[in-house]
């Protein structure tokens, strides 16, 4: 289980065949930079898929700078936490913690205010004036993945943007999309959320 969690952050909605839009679209490549930069925390309910359509459920917080947090549904034995610079994948039914550098992760777009996304990220079709979607990777680093976020036109978002979800990819081209609901930006989020339990230590689960 834990290898298709780490799709999930080593890696778009799924659309045909996104093009590149054309250059008067960057207002909306800068409306997506100002909602990264101004959204300091969140939380939402959301789906997994993964590339074999399994389904799962649970619910995201973020806070940044560096933090966000994957609830699973009860009964799932995974957890995903970011803090400190890494990412750790939790397995529970194995007693298996794996970490990487948040730096080396897509989801890093989301979880430091200061990266430039104008820099690495392009604007994709989406048929809907309504949706923005945005993809972004590090060409000089392809083993990183890719991710592609989705986001919703909302005046009372911030920017006027909600973030709807996002599809990873990672280099070994493993699918993952994520998608979210109940967003709720500007919220309480306490730095204790983002603690866990080892379960490599004894009487852990």
């Amino acid at each position: 289980m834990i290898r298709y969690a780490f799709a999930l952050a080593a890696a778009p909605f799924v659309l045909s065949a996104p093009a590149v839009l054309p250059a008067q679209a960057t207002g909306d490549l800068a409306a997506v930079q100002r909602h990264l930069q101004s959204v300091e925390t969140m939380t939402a309910d959301f789906t997994q898929t993964d590339r074999n359509g399994k389904v799962l459920t649970g619910t995201f917080t973020l806070k940044k700078p560096g933090k966000l947090r994957f609830q699973y549904e009860k009964g799932v034995p995974i957890l995903i936490v970011a803090e400190g610079g890494a990412l750790t994948f939790i397995d529970y039914s194995v007693r298996q913690v794996q970490r990487w550098p948040i730096r080396n992760s897509p989801l890093g777009v989301l979880l430091d205010p200061t990266r430039d996304i104008t820099r690495y990220a392009k604007l994709v079709q989406t048929g809907n004036d309504r949706v923005v979607s945005v993809e972004a990777n590090d060409p000089k680093h392809p083993e990183y993945g890719k991710i592609t976020l989705i986001f919703a036109r909302q005046p009372n978002a911030p920017a006027g943007l909600a973030l709807q979800g996002w599809v990873a990819l990672d280099s070994q081209n493993n699918r993952t999309t994520i998608r979210l609901s109940n967003q709720r930006f500007g919220v309480p989020v306490s730095d204790g959320t983002f603690k866990w339990n080892d379960p490599r230590r004894p009487n852990v689960r």
